[in-house]
This record gives structure tokens, C-alpha cells and sequence, in this order.
């Protein structure tokens, strides 16, 4: 059994679309794509067979994954996210107190994460840093390229 996942609305959404459009439209392509190579004769020798039923054994699998995705999914209450302490959703405004540069990121759940939009995975060692912390907190967080130091600047939703 998965363990349920937040989504913002927007994300879930995106979920359900491409699931219809794999059950729709990529469902119906790989169906006349394996008409067509069993139109080619003996199946036994014919790759392109072969090739077409494998790919609708993946297809399946994705939309399964998707399902079991979207039945597990619940979506968060931007509105009553708490701005007084760092949780998931919330855009952070950061100062790095080595070198003094401010950056803002919003924290999400893993699939939504996208670091040249400024949003920051949940899982990141950053964000793990900040959950939980104040303004005016200072977050020591353990990162690849060492150990940061930053002041919480500011926290909204």
C-alpha cells in the first residue's frame, strides 16, 4: 500500500490529464500499432510485434503507477498554511551567511520540484534544513558541498 503524498491542485491536475491521455490517446496508437505488425504475418518472427506489446506492457504499468498516484493523492490547503514556521509549501526567503547572498524557494513535494523555478524538493537536504524553522532562525545544514549556515529572512505561503 502507498503512503499518501500532498499535491497543490495545480499538480494534481497535471497528474489526471496525462493519465487520460495515455488511457486515450496512447493506448489507441500502441492498439493500431500492434494491429498493424500482426497484419505482417507470422508473429512468431515479427519484431516490430514484439516491440508494439512491450511497449503496451509499459504503458500499463505507467497508467497503474498513476492510478495508485492520483488514489493516494490529497491535496493541501494552501490557505491554512501556517507562515510563522517553514513546512512544506511555504516560500522561503533565505540569506546565506557566508557569502551574504539572499535567495527565495519554495518547498514542495518531490514531483513538483523544479530548482530553476525556485521550487525546492521536500527531500533536498536545504529543505530539510528549514522544516520546521522560524524567521530569524539560523538553519547548519549538511550539504554536498559542506556544511551552510542560513538566517531565515522570511516565510509566506
Amino acid at each position: 500500500m502507498n503512503k499518501v503524498k500532498y499535491y497543490s491542485v495545480e499538480s494534481l491536475e497535471a497528474l489526471k490529464k496525462e493519465l487520460y491521455s495515455l488511457e486515450t490517446v496512447e493506448r489507441l496508437k500502441i492498439s493500431k500499432a500492434i494491429a498493424e505488425a500482426r497484419d505482417k504475418g507470422d508473429l512468431s518472427e515479427n519484431a516490430e510485434y514484439d516491440a508494439a506489446k512491450e511497449a503496451q506492457g509499459m504503458l500499463e504499468l505507467k497508467i497503474g503507477k498513476l492510478k495508485d498516484i492520483i488514489a493516494n493523492a490529497r491535496i493541501l490547503d494552501e490557505s491554512k498554511i501556517d507562515t510563522s514556521t517553514i513546512l512544506i509549501y511555504s516560500i522561503v526567503t533565505i540569506r546565506n551567511l557566508s557569502n551574504n547572498m539572499e535567495m527565495t524557494y519554495t518547498i514542495v513535494p518531490e514531483p513538483e520540484a523544479d530548482f530553476k523555478i525556485g521550487k525546492i524538493s521536500i527531500n533536498s537536504p536545504i529543505a530539510k534544513g528549514l522544516l520546521g524553522k522560524k524567521k530569524k532562525d539560523i538553519a547548519t545544514i549538511q550539504a554536498p558541498a559542506g556544511t551552510l549556515q542560513f538566517k531565515i529572512i522570511n516565510i509566506s505561503r
